[in-house]
């Protein structure tokens, strides 16, 4: 069997990856004539890094990122509201990870080479469209030949040509929500080692955490951030990737100054700054079409928060190759893979929008009337706002006990 994954991401690196470990040959095409580092943070959590270690990199992520030991929700006013262990020092068998996004790209990239060798992804191949007939599919790219194959796998993001194809009305949800992302150097905050939720997305959200250790001889870390606004009256999304511009938001952050952290300095001292919209799309029920079907951001791309983006992607690869050693037709298992995959993701997104672990802050929010409290036991326990950190994990797939069994 021979497959196309279109798409050299997290998710088609890793199905090439769980695909070679079937025996199965397949070869990546990736859009950019180069792969690089880009990008900014990305937390891997137990069940992201319980796929990574089944691809025998999880050592080496680990040593490339900062393993985290807590997490700690923050009202606007620097307020502690909640915290929880996270990863290994929570009982998980596999840490939790913040990276460089750029990083986990790399590592999955050369381990891809390794073991499939460097003809295995080919860059500067646009895809434009698939057409398929009994016996295989073949594979169409701007300006370059077309490439025939038995299968192929679309894991070519939020913007997929060939989800585009199959669905001609696609279109991104877009709510009013901003994001401006940004990487910071800087002294470790509290333990170094805490990914941080401040503030909520109607009065202005923060998500911090370390990405990189002594980054520069110094004992400063790389701090990775999140600034996340939902203005009703925006009836425009931002662009993707492009240059932030500090007016477009830092007026809300610019009084976040607490004893544990300068969040307005953090900002201004940022190394880059990025734009990016908070879109998804509605989930769909196909994701399979004969010999084609959807994976990763082109078969459920969701909002990024909850870390859950890239460990559902990563469980796609896995399940898919699974289905594809299991079962001789390989329509009937792209099939499979769907049945197995499309509902469990459609809830994370439906979470991810509705109740995402930051809903923890806009309940305390709306419970305190946003503003300092002196007791936050008489508006909201700590056993109930456990209780809402725990029912994301349930949806998402990374409770204790999920992880705890083989994937």
């Amino acid at each position: 069997m021979n497959v196309a994954i279109v798409g050299g991401g997290i998710c088609g690196l890793s199905l090439a990856l769980h695909l070679h470990k079937q025996g199965i040959q397949s070869r990546v095409y990736e859009r950019v004539a180069e792969i690089k580092p880009l990008g900014v943070g990305i937390t891997l959590l137990p069940h992201a890094m319980r796929e990574f270690s089944a691809l025998g990199i999880g050592d080496e992520l680990l040593k490339a990122g900062i393993e985290n030991r807590e997490s700690r929700f923050y009202n606007r006013f620097g307020q502690l509201i909640y915290r929880e262990d996270r990863g290994k020092f929570a009982g998980y068998q596999y840490p939790e990870v913040g990276i460089h996004r750029g990083t986990l790209h790399l590592i999955l990239h050369g381990a891809v080479v390794r073991a499939l060798g460097p003809e295995a992804v080919v860059t500067g191949h646009e895809c434009v469209g698939v057409d398929q007939d009994d016996n295989g599919v073949t594979v169409h790219f701007k300006g370059r030949e077309p490439v025939r194959a038995d299968i192929v796998v679309a894991c070519d993001g939020i913007n997929s040509a060939i989800r585009k194809q199959f669905y001609p009305d696609d279109k991104v949800v877009f709510t009013g929500i901003n994001t401006w992302r940004g990487v910071t150097r800087h002294k470790p905050i509290l333990d170094g080692r805490t990914y941080m939720r401040v503030g909520s997305i109607n009065t202005g959200k923060m998500v911090i955490y370390p990405i990189i250790d002594d980054i520069d001889g110094n004992g400063n870390q790389l701090i990775n951030w999140m600034a996340e606004i939902k203005r009703e009256d925006s009836a425009s999304q931002n662009d993707w990737n492009r240059p932030g511009n500090l007016d477009d938001f830092f007026p809300i952050y610019e009084s976040w100054r607490f004893d544990w952290l300068d969040v307005a300095q953090m900002i201004r001292d940022a190394d880059q700054i990025l734009e990016y919209p908070m879109v998804d799309k509605d989930p769909i029920q196909n994701w399979t079409f004969g010999r084609v079907t959807l994976a990763g951001d082109a078969a459920h791309p969701m909002y990024p928060r909850g870390s859950n983006g890239g460990a559902q992607a990563a469980i796609d690869a896995r399940t898919l190759a699974d289905c594809l050693a299991k079962t001789a037709d390989p329509r009937e298992a792209l099939k499979a893979y769907e049945a197995a995959r499309a509902e469990p993701a459609a809830n994370v997104v439906r979470t991810n929008r509705a109740q995402p672990p930051d809903f923890i802050n806009i309940k305390v929010e709306e419970l305190v009337g946003d503003r300092p409290f002196e007791n936050l036991d008489d508006y909201i326990t700590q056993d109930e706002l456990r209780s809402l950190s725990d029912g994301y994990k349930r949806v998402a797939g990374f409770a204790l006990s999920d992880v705890s069994r083989p994937a």
